[in-house]
């Protein structure tokens, strides 16, 4: 190990106490039982430790190739980090899908059961979540009175979040939690102690949204160009011209419909339209799974195909990687997403599905595109083969490094890549890759254009609303007519890019400098080029910003 891997295993020891839900979203061992300090000190605290992490990197050279990428993703990552916080962003920040109560609530979602000393960290986390909720109503009453406030629509849809979550009839979340848990005795009646002290504090920081704090949020969604370019650059670990991504993905969209409009014809016959391609498909019961468990199954099943399949042919899959579980999350908000192993792999990449209410017939032609990118070569086999690699990367790059373009871009890449490679040729399954990725090029557009509040292109190819700047209504509008979504899902979809401006962009962003990356590199191998090697040597980099990505592939 060299003086950059040592700053960086430096850094990770002492974040993990000051991070104990990251810790054990990380698989760090030792910190299940407590919660991050949530009031103003302790985001002070974390901050300072980044503060020290950089002016360490900045004075300190790198001893070979592998520590210079390093520090270059670091310095970009952390320096990021750092910016949001002096900014007020990670302080203030509260939307439907990232906040401080969602952390805390979802690491439960993480943690071992199967012991009493498991069951026992639980009781404890429990327990303190009270104080945890009240430290981080104190961090968000200071940033308001600083004019530092979320928009008051995302706050309502939190507080209604927050209700879902504990009411009986609906996730039931901490009460469900010690229920599964099945403790008798003192740890049993800690445990159930401790669910209703959570359920009311969560029930009480709902009403502190609704009725303190909203009426400080700002009236519009929009970030502004300012904001937004801050954000861009920290989900991509990149900067691009946002005016010349927003014009692309127009084009993007209107390539990609053309192409789904092909499709259609091969489903159904020419002149099909693409909703009577989706209508066919959908009324296809050899395309439909009755009940989520059975899905799910049916998930794990083609997840453990791809491993199985893409092992010694595309990829190198280290053993470790070659086990991914598929799970029923115990929240109901229709997220699909990916969670990495623990640092000793005794917890694997999980693949979780929270299934909205009411929902029991899903249609496979969907979601076969959906296991790829979440399972091999998508999410599990970048981050869990990251994992792996302690005698390449240091811990920073292996357990804390994430970067939304990076890593969604990769996810949406092995899409594509598994159409390339002929896993897609199944008619409704091409359709269904083609519509996600639709899906995605729309949020660009609609994401982009209602944050910078944009003129609609005069000649935009769907003739919509010329001339027009976006508002959320028109975005609503828009996503409507070019995403085949559930209302309800799409909702939570709209609220969530109003609420976390620059990150749904990421994927197709992402994707386009990971498709970019790959040309630049056939270009400067020419015929020495090896699509395989390729992957291996990216992939190997760990994760990083798609800044440095370029710079490192550059170099090899």
């Amino acid at each position: 190990m060299g003086r950059i891997d040592d700053i960086a295993n430096r850094y990770v020891a002492e974040w993990a106490p000051l991070t104990p839900t990251g810790a054990t979203y990380v698989g760090i061992a030792g910190y299940d039982d407590k919660l991050d300090d949530m009031s103003p000190d302790g985001y002070a605290a974390r901050a300072d430790l980044t503060r020290r992490a950089l002016a360490d990197l900045d004075v300190t050279e790198p001893e070979s190739e592998a520590e210079r990428t390093a520090q270059e993703a670091m310095q970009e990552r952390l320096g990021l980090e750092l910016a949001r916080y002096d900014a007020g962003e990670s302080t203030s920040e509260v939307s439907v899908i990232t906040s401080g109560v969602h952390d805390l609530r979802s690491v439960f979602d993480l943690m071992p059961t199967d012991s009493d000393e498991a069951r026992a960290n639980i009781a404890a986390r429990l327990g303190g979540f009270a104080g945890a909720l009240e430290a981080y109503k104190t961090t968000l009453r200071e940033e308001a009175a600083a004019g530092r406030v979320s928009p008051r629509a995302q706050l309502v849809e939190v507080a209604k979040q927050c209700d879902i979550w504990v009411d009986p009839d609906g996730d039931n979340f901490f009460h469900g939690l010690v229920e599964r848990l099945d403790a008798d005795g003192a740890l049993g009646a800690e445990l159930r102690r401790g669910a209703s002290a959570a359920t009311a504090a969560t029930a009480e920081f709902g009403q502190f949204l609704r009725t303190e704090l909203a009426p400080l949020g700002r009236e519009k969604q929009a970030a502004g160009r300012e904001r937004y370019e801050l954000a861009s650059q920290y989900f991509l670990g990149a900067k691009v011209d946002l005016d010349e991504t927003y014009a692309w993905g127009f084009d993007e969209l209107a390539r990609l419909e053309a192409d789904m409009r092909t499709v259609a014809a091969r489903i159904v016959g020419p002149g099909a339209t693409i909703d009577e391609a989706v209508a066919a498909l959908d009324a296809d019961p050899a395309r439909t799974i009755q009940g989520k468990e059975a899905f799910r199954d049916w998930m794990q099943a083609l997840a453990d195909k791809a491993i199985s399949e893409l092992h010694g042919t595309h990829f190198d899959i280290p053993e470790q990687v070659r086990r991914i579980e598929c799970r029923l999350a115990p929240t109901s908000d229709g997220a699909i997403y990916y969670t990495g192993p623990s640092e000793d792999f005794s917890r694997p990449g999980r693949m979780w599905w929270a299934v909205p209410q009411g929902i029991t017939d899903f249609s496979t032609w969907r979601e076969v595109t959906t296991v790829y990118h979440e399972g091999v070569p998508g999410h599990h086999l970048q981050v869990a083969q990251t994992a792996v690699r302690a005698e390449t990367l240091n811990r920073w790059q292996r357990l804390l490094c994430w970067v939304s373009g990076h890593g969604e871009g990769w996810a949406l890449y092995a899409e594509r890549l598994m159409d390339e490679l002929g896993y897609l040729d199944d008619a409704g399954d091409k359709l269904g890759m083609l519509d996600g990725q639709a899906f995605r090029a729309a949020r660009v557009i609609v994401d982009i254009g209602m944050h910078l509040e944009l003129e609609i292109p005069r000649d935009n190819p769907f003739g919509f609303h010329p001339g027009e700047r976006w508002t959320p209504e028109l975005g609503w509008e828009f996503m409507r007519a070019h995403c085949r979504v559930p209302d309800e899902n799409l909702r939570f979809e709209l609220n969530r890019y109003l609420g976390w401006p620059g990150q749904a962009p990421s994927y197709k962003v992402g994707e386009r400098i990971w498709l970019q990356a790959r040309e630049d590199a056939k270009v400067r191998k020419g015929p020495d080029f090896d699509l395989k090697e390729f992957h291996r040597q990216a992939l190997d980099l760990g994760a990083l910003g798609l800044d440095p990505l370029r710079k490192a592939l550059g170099r090899l």
